[in-house]
């Protein structure tokens, strides 16, 4: 699918957030069913420009971000973070003065330790501090871009293991989850990635998932990935959302990472998200 440029919408405004990604949304009401105009708009948006922001929306009732997130595929379930009640496909994001950790404190890729990782997460925040808690995202095919040619032939046929047991291990036990009650998968994916519906190539490592390239030596391997991992988190790929209440993000996890700043301790954040299955990266 090509995405279609910004003239072209016509059921919806897509006014570009930053010159290297993202877009704001407007003239879309979430907290009630869309039209299949405005779906397919949406979705020529969401492969234009990687990361969509909701803004002026209203709390979205969690049937209806199942629905919007069903259009999309079929919805993924977090191997270990615990779910909203009633509501199983709901990953409840919420931090507060007594929280030991905040959800994606660090650079990542949404579960990228699956199989089939998802395709992408829907994120809206009910709760906000004062001020804070922005999100980053970044743009994984100009980071690949930007690497020299000497770089792209070295990690062209290159796979990473990613793992998941050093990060979900423990981390919801404050929330009653048991490690018994969890998994922690682990895949192999190709370093690069060539995106599924717009066939362009990004890389597709992250620090909080990606422990090991496979065909290297152990000095080998960690001196690419921090390279590599350096290179993702760049500044020049990056972009910094800051929220308002009931905004929604909707982002591409095959195609950009994204990273959640704590600096709102002891306020509190709180939301909702959905996450729509993908399929095994290539």
């Amino acid at each position: 699918m090509v995405a279609v440029q910004t003239n072209d919408y016509k059921k919806i405004i897509a006014k570009p957030f930053a010159p290297n990604l993202g877009a704001e949304i407007h003239e879309v009401d979430l907290s009630k069913t869309i039209s299949d105009e405005q779906f397919e708009e949406i979705h020529h948006a969401f492969l234009q420009y990687q990361v969509l922001f909701f803004k002026g929306q209203r709390v979205i009732p969690p049937e209806i971000h199942v629905e919007f997130g069903k259009r999309f595929g079929e919805l993924h379930t977090h191997p270990a973070a615990p779910t909203m009640k009633g509501h199983p496909e709901v990953f409840e994001i919420h931090a507060t003065k007594n929280s030991k950790i905040a959800n994606g404190e660090f650079w990542h890729s949404d579960v990228s330790c699956d199989e089939e990782p998802p395709l992408g997460t829907m994120l809206q925040i009910h709760i906000l501090p004062d001020c804070g808690g922005d999100t980053m995202f970044n743009n994984m095919y100009s980071a690949y871009e930007a690497l020299s040619q000497p770089i792209k032939n070295m990690i062209s046929d290159l796979t990473a293991l990613h793992s998941s047991e050093h990060i979900y291990k423990g981390r919801y036990a404050d929330r009653g989850q048991k490690d018994t009650d969890i998994d922690c998968p682990e895949a192999i994916h190709p370093i690069v990635r060539t995106h599924p519906e717009t066939g362009k190539k990004g890389l597709f490592v992250n620090r909080t998932f990606t422990t090991r390239i496979n065909e290297l030596s152990e000095d080998e391997s960690n001196i690419l990935l921090e390279l590599l991992f350096q290179q993702g988190e760049h500044i020049n790929h990056q972009i910094r959302f800051r929220w308002s209440k009931n905004d929604m993000a909707f982002w591409d996890n095959r195609c950009c990472m994204h990273r959640a700043i704590w600096d709102y301790w002891p306020e509190e954040r709180k939301g909702r998200r959905v996450t729509i299955k993908g399929d095994k990266p290539a």
